[in-house]
């Protein structure tokens, strides 16, 4: 069964010059939640105040992270007691010249990388002036005359005829399917005036650079090589890099993970309270590790520890770690998503896990589509280790379960009425469509027993709390549960016509519940013998009026809100009957394909919303009669080493 992980509270003291050493060993037991000193003992110190205090491992993982992103490469967890007691600055100087390094590679491939660019680009230019056979650098001397090369849209040139009255010549050596590629010739005196025309015309230029020489083809030729030379020298600089991290992962590794040990538990003395030379750490490790964590400090002669129950120090709550059953355990998900009980409250977990598998296999009975979902949920499990994989293989199989009595396979619902009757049970399978008084009386009755299972477990909450005013007086519960079992049962015997409205049960079993209701916070102080005192006792009565027709409305709201169970039962019943009138009315050829599509898409958006509508049950017609959900989360305290891999 679910419940909550039984806490010791912890309260470790010690001097000052071990408290790095005790932060260590705290965040690699793995089983520590610490709290803030400060904040619950009230102490404070002068000790190198850490809130003030800039963190000295800091700028050593800068280093480390400029490493990272410069390289791709992602630090690992590793032992550093080789390096345990070499010095900040040796390590420093160290990972310099590493980067050093790594930055001058960079710096080349830097250089090639931009090099590649305007070598393809110049390359890409040449290749469309191929049918120039003269030395490029005779064009670059000419004195009285200029000469443009670049590319012309097809649209343009086709203006050309309109300039004849002027200086130019445009010649073209090749084109595609937009541009004529090729360079115009005009005297110097007139240049001017023509790049305007050509400017106008869209004409795009280009600037050959000065290292382009001889003909077209040997300009092509001594590109290419460049091209290839930029290449390899880029695939050089990867490999150096790549073979530089190797040969010194295992010394960057081991200065990471001590410096991000060291950086990580230097942030945890903000949580210490330092008085004079000596320091305080409260929080709180599980039961059931208690005894081996006091073994940690036993090397430690200036260490004491002090073992607590949990509640004994009222000051702070408790963390909660929920301890669920493996058929449980991915349920606790949608607990937290809603909030963590109490450290005195009752963990839901297992009843949700049993009334969500139930409700979503009773909303989505069908044999076929439930093994499909499960299946696709062991697989989202298995390859990801995702709680919803898990969450949907259970839901699936009841799925599968629940259309294995209504007879629905992927929509057929008369597949399997042959094996029912050679098993000679009549009464199955169940005929949803046929039987829609029997659904939506069935949903109700489900949704009863719901409510009332929630207003025990508020009552079990209450008196483990000893909050008697909501144990005993509330809505939820012993007398809310007296009205409203006393109110479902006269309404039962009406239906089978016997009348218990009887003015005695009437007055004893709904008048008298209604009225204690109505006095219950005066009730709950009587009973835990603390005055009670109104400021208005109109205002009182008002107030208290109003709050029970509201209980009275809850009871009729929360009740009727599972009629959608039924609601879902007969839609995912008609949605399938639909899927088959229209592979019925198609083509022989399509039918196949309508069904396959009309089970994807009924799995799809059907699952979905039933998923939804299950958890809104659970949360608000559920959840909201006994559970809090105000608990903090246990979390111990750890080193993070991922938190600095390229970020």
């Amino acid at each position: 069964m679910s419940s909550i992980e039984r806490m010791d509270l912890v309260n470790i003291a010690g001097l000052t010059k071990d408290l790095d050493a005790v932060l260590l060993k705290l965040s690699e037991c793995g089983c520590f939640h610490m709290e803030s000193a400060t904040k619950i003992t009230g102490k404070s110190g002068t000790f190198n105040n850490p809130s003030r205090e800039e963190n000295p491992y800091a700028g050593m993982l800068k280093l480390l992270n400029d490493i990272s992103a410069q390289t791709g490469y992602k630090f690992k967890s590793a032992g550093y007691n080789e390096i345990k007691d070499k010095s900040i600055d040796r390590l420093r100087n160290y990972i310099k010249g590493i980067r050093e390094k790594i930055e001058d590679i960079k710096k080349r491939q830097k250089t090639a990388a931009e090099n590649l660019s305007m070598h393809q680009q110049t390359l890409y230019q040449v290749e469309h002036l191929q049918g120039l056979n003269i030395d490029f650098q005779r064009f670059f001397t000419l004195q009285h005359i200029k000469i443009r090369f670049g590319r012309l849209p097809i649209y343009s040139f086709n203006k050309l005829p309109y300039y004849d009255d002027k200086v130019f010549y445009f010649l073209y050596f090749s084109e595609d399917q937009e541009y004529y590629w090729g360079m115009y010739f005009t005297p110097v005196t007139d240049s001017e005036d023509i790049d305007e025309i050509f400017d106008s015309l869209y004409f795009e230029r280009i600037r050959l650079p000065d290292f382009v020489r001889g003909t077209s083809q040997d300009a092509l030729d001594e590109l290419s090589a460049f091209v290839e030379n930029d290449k390899l020298e880029i695939e050089n600089c990867k490999k150096e890099i790549e073979e530089l991290m190797e040969k010194e992962s295992r010394n960057l590794n081991m200065i990471f993970s001590r410096m991000k040990s060291q950086h990580d538990n230097f942030d945890l003395r903000n949580k210490a309270a330092i008085v004079n030379n000596k320091f305080y750490i409260v929080g709180f490790v599980p039961h059931n590790n208690a005894e081996e964590f006091e073994k940690l400090f036993a090397d430690i002669e200036s260490v004491s520890i002090v073992l607590s129950p949990a509640e004994q120090d009222d000051k702070i709550a408790p963390p909660i770690k929920l301890k669920n059953n493996k058929f449980a355990e991915p349920f606790s998900m949608f607990v937290e998503m809603y909030g963590l009980p109490s450290y005195n409250g009752i963990n839901p977990t297992t009843f949700v896990a049993i009334s969500y598998t139930l409700l979503f296999g009773i909303m989505f009975a069908d044999l076929g589509q439930g093994l499909v979902v499960a299946l696709i949920g062991f697989l989202i499990w298995k390859l990801k280790k995702n709680n919803l994989g898990a969450i949907l293989t259970r839901v699936g199989i009841s799925s599968a379960f629940f259309g294995l009595l209504f007879g629905s396979v992927f929509g057929f619902e008369e597949l399997l009425d042959p094996m029912y009757e050679k098993l000679g049970i009549s009464f199955l399978p169940f005929k949803a469509m046929s039987s829609t008084n029997i659904v939506l009386i069935g949903a109700i009755a489900i949704g009863i027993l719901l409510i009332l299972v929630s207003i025990l477990l508020n009552i079990i909450v209450g008196f483990k709390n000893k909050d008697f005013e909501r144990a005993v007086f509330s809505n939820n519960g012993i007398f809310g549960l007296i009205f409203f079992g006393s109110l479902l049962a006269g309404i039962v015997g009406i239906a089978l016509k016997k009348n218990l409205f009887t003015p005695v049960y009437i007055i004893c079993l709904l008048v008298l519940p209604l009225l204690v209701m109505f006095f219950r916070e005066p009730l709950g102080h009587l009973f835990t013998h603390k005055k009670f005192h109104v400021d208005s006792v109109g205002d009182f009565i008002a107030s208290n009026f109003f709050e029970v027709f509201e209980f009275l409305l809850g009871y009729a709201t929360n009740t009727l809100s599972f009629v959608r169970i039924g609601g879902f039962v007969l839609s995912h019943a008609g949605m399938m009957s639909v899927v088959l009138a229209l592979s019925e009315s198609a083509a022989a050829g399509a039918s196949p394909i309508i069904i396959v599509l009309g089970n994807i898409f009924v799995m799809g958006m059907e699952g979905l919303i039933v998923g939804i509508q299950v958890l809104r049950l659970e949360f608000y017609e559920i959840f909201s009669r006994f559970y809090d959900g105000e608990g903090k989360a246990f979390k111990p305290v750890k080193i993070n080493y991922d938190s600095n891999n390229n970020e």
